[in-house]
């Protein structure tokens, strides 16, 4: 066994994404997160008091990978407003979709969080819409959007492209005519928020 004093959190979800990629989530468990580390279990259970709570860990890390580069996009100065949210809206759907065909086993540990572990799933949006209305805020500030409250108009953005980054409609994604049936429905939201 290694020294188990020397285990950190972050070694135990590398391992538990390891293990989750390689069995898939319903087939994957605690003690197969502690062999890959060569400790025992319990020392798993000591940072992980649980398999959903260890889950719900590897599955919020995924979702930073997720979240992280849209705040990229959320703080950019340059371009319209209107071109800034379709940009953060498309690049989600894009690595939702990629996810999906890429990174299976993941995307479905997280399609399963979804259903069993709300507090992930809910700070998970709530990052989000938070920086849809940074976006939104800028543009009413700069004239470019209605005036309005940027998080209701930001909740309401979200819930309107929840076809294209949702995972309950992963199975709608490779339809060809996904593209542009974003652009339409995007083309409708802009036409309603930005000021004629």
């Amino acid at each position: 066994m290694k020294n188990e004093h020397v285990l950190t959190k972050e070694m135990i979800l590398d391992a538990a994404e390891s293990v989750l990629r390689r069995f898939g989530p319903d087939k994957s468990s605690v003690v197969d997160v502690a062999r890959v580390l060569s400790v025992s279990h319990g020392t798993i259970y000591r940072h992980y008091p649980s398999k959903a709570v260890l889950r719900a860990a590897v599955t919020e890390r995924w979702l930073h990978r997720i979240s992280d580069p849209l705040q990229v996009i959320a703080e950019e100065k340059g371009g319209s407003t209107a071109q800034r949210l379709r940009q953060w809206f498309l690049v989600l759907s894009q690595r939702k979709l990629a996810y999906a065909v890429e990174d299976p086993e993941m995307f479905a540990m997280y399609t399963a969080v979804t259903l069993e572990t709300a507090d992930v799933i809910s700070e998970h949006v709530d990052c989000l819409i938070s920086q849809i209305a940074q976006i939104v805020e800028r543009g009413i500030k700069q004239g470019e959007l209605k005036p309005g409250q940027p998080e209701v108009t930001a909740r309401a953005l979200f819930i309107a492209m929840a076809h294209f980054n949702h995972p309950a409609h992963a199975y709608e994604w490779s339809e060809t005519t996904l593209g542009q049936d974003f652009d339409s429905v995007w083309s409708v939201l802009v036409e309603g928020i930005e000021v004629s």
